[in-house]
């Protein structure tokens, strides 16, 4: 959850480093900071909130050096404060420790630490590493580094300088995500990678049990249990301009309007339109091994899960095989029945979510075959499951997920395809057509975005409501949990998520004249049952926004309209879910809230 980036080379490194931590700032951000180290000394500042806080502190400190490492805080152990803030030192203040992740045995070690004598400043579980360091560091930083980590259970992605060694930075992964960025003459080291960009294209993803020193001109890597290892440089596909701002006042505003050419670029990399063949080369499985799978189960965790219930609907029709979508938290800790013949498709945008790969490894226990959607290659869920399916997205640095989300039911969509037709459950016409029906998709989202001023003036009439209700049937139910999500998530109002049909069985009784009800009443087979809904909550005093499809005179005894063009209702999801994401946007917006920052969220859940 927390943002760690370090720099080793031959420029000023507090510079570097507090630029890259605002590209990470997305992992955290009420608390931030920087440890400098050079032959003289190791400077430590830190700073409540977010980062520009950090900068005016240091705005009145010296702080050269050419190695360093900062870090950007998601509390989890101990409230946000400055004592609280990483990096961690020792007793004598000779290193600094940067960590993410949560030390399950901290309070054990902590104990013991305090019985040695070591004073402890803060309640964090980071602390107790930069003490189990100490105690080892006479026999130099990487061996102090590599002892103590082996001691710690839980997950860690740790950084470590020291003034006595500040030619180097010690790094140390167990599950918690950590990539090593190559330049020349320097290197980095970040969570994530849109703060390594702008510096280099070629990365080392650390994996679980990996220690490395990382010097100005080289990278070694060992297992924590000492011997070498070798792990292969990656090219980074994204480019720097991708994560910036481009002129939009946010990250997540950039990304919605980014969506056209996310599923374009999604779908050119899946598909060959000359011949409509789908072509999974990760996925590289015979006719006859297709066809052993009897059951698909999804799992995923935030909007993913919701993605996922609309993969649900996608292979029960086409693939014509039972499916069920779980809460990754939940399968991982039951005793779920898959196995050798049962599909698991795992679905994370960042592709270290710490309960889908949870559920990755259980499943794999069990005998199940994986295969990920995720947009992060040579992610730990990448190379945690058998096979991958990437979505082409790019970076995406707003906490609320919006192309991710698009780009997922694409794939799904593709995927689904392609199970069906080598399945022999779809006829090669119908195959056509519904790929045509997803070519069509990026100009129908860029119909819908045309409509953004008419959405942000209908936001402006509900910014002032402290509920919300979302209404969907069908595919519409997982848009309107989505819808539902990204409202609470930025604008900090509470809504639900509901099928329509459900309405009358407990969430009826909260209309009234303060309550906006977003009703997906979109043109199909449910049609008529969503005019129903409709009149029932009108019938109740409650605000109706509709989202209608183009052309659709019915909806007259509602308050507000937002029409969608036309389009196949198992694709309807897609474009759906792109005005109510401009409408919690503009909402947020409206309250002056962080949209891109949202208090008590994070953008990748590495821990529990």
């Amino acid at each position: 959850m927390c943002g760690i980036f370090g720099y080793i080379g031959s420029k000023e490194a507090a510079p570097i480093v507090i630029e890259g931590l605002k590209k990470l700032e997305y992992r955290g951000y009420d608390s931030a900071g920087i440890a400098v180290a050079s032959s003289k000394s190791l400077k430590t500042v830190k700073a409540l909130g977010k980062i520009a806080e950090l900068e005016k502190l240091m705005s009145n400190v010296s702080l050269k050096g050419r190695c360093a490492i900062g870090h950007t805080r998601w509390a989890t152990h101990g409230r946000p404060s400055k004592e609280n803030a990483h990096p961690h030192n020792d007793c004598k203040g000779r290193l600094a420790v940067v960590h993410n992740g949560i030390i399950e045995n901290f309070e054990e070690l902590k104990r013991d630490l305090q019985q040695a004598g070591h004073k402890f400043i803060s309640q964090t579980d980071t602390e107790v590493l930069a003490h189990l360091i100490e105690d080892k560091l006479a026999e130099g930083l990487f061996e102090a580094v590599r002892k103590a980590v082996q001691k710690v259970k839980g997950s860690c992605a740790i950084a470590v300088v020291s003034k006595n060694e500040p030619d180097r930075i010690v790094v140390a992964r167990k599950r918690s995500p950590l990539i090593i960025g190559l330049g020349k003459g320097e290197n980095f080291i970040s969570s994530d990678i849109p703060a390594i960009v702008k510096h280099t294209s070629r990365i080392i993803t650390l994996e679980d049990g990996d220690i490395a020193l990382v010097k100005n001109r080289g990278v070694e890597v060992f297992r924590l249990s000492g011997e070498k290892s070798d792990r292969k440089k990656t090219l980074i596909s994204w480019d720097p301009v991708s994560a910036e701002k481009g002129g939009y006042s946010h990250f997540m505003l950039k990304e919605i309007h980014e969506q056209p050419k996310a599923i374009i670029d999604t779908i050119d990399s899946l598909v060959d339109r000359r011949t409509g063949s789908i072509c999974l080369k990760d996925f590289p499985l015979s006719d006859k091994q297709l066809n052993k799978f009897d059951r698909v189960v999804l799992t995923a965790c935030g909007t993913s899960w919701h993605a996922a219930l609309i993969g649900e609907y996608f292979i029960e029709h086409y693939v014509k095989l039972p499916a069920e979508v779980e809460y990754a938290a939940e399968f991982r800790y039951r005793s779920p029945l898959v196995g050798k013949n049962t599909l698991v498709i795992a679905i994370s945008q960042s592709g270290e979510t710490a309960d889908t790969l949870g559920a990755i490894e259980e499943a794999r226990s069990r005998g199940a075959t994986v295969v990920s959607v995720c947009n992060v290659a040579d992610s730990s869920v990448v190379r945690a499951s058998n096979y991958t399916i990437h979505t082409v997205a790019g970076p995406e640095i707003g906490v609320a997920s919006t192309k991710a989300f698009t780009t997922q039911i694409a794939v799904l969509y593709l995927f689904s395809l392609f199970l069906g037709k080598k399945r022999g459950k779809i006829t090669k016409a119908k195959y056509l057509r519904r790929l045509n029906s997803l070519y069509e998709l990026p100009n129908k989202i860029e119909k819908v975005l045309s409509f953004e001023k008419d959405i942000e003036k209908i936001a402006a009439k509900y910014c002032g409501s402290k509920n919300a209700l979302y209404l969907g049937r069908g595919e519409g139910f997982p848009v309107a949990l989505e819808g539902a999500l990204k409202l609470k998530e930025i604008s900090y109002i509470h809504a639900e998520g509901y099928p329509a049909a459900e309405m009358k069985h407990g969430p009826i009784a909260l209309i009234d004249e303060n309550m906006p009800v977003v009703v997906l009443a979109l043109s199909g087979r449910r049609y008529d049952k969503i005019l129903g809904n409709i009149e029932e909550v009108k019938a109740r005093g409650g605000k109706v926004i509709a989202l209608a499809t183009e052309g659709d005179l019915n909806l007259k005894n509602v308050d507000d309209i937002i029409y969608i063009p036309k389009t196949s209702e198992a694709l309807s999801a897609i474009v759906a879910v792109v005005p109510l994401q401009l409408f919690a946007y503009y909402i947020a917006v409206k309250m002056n809230c962080h949209v891109d920052q949202p208090r008590n969220l994070a953008k990748s859940v590495t821990v529990e």
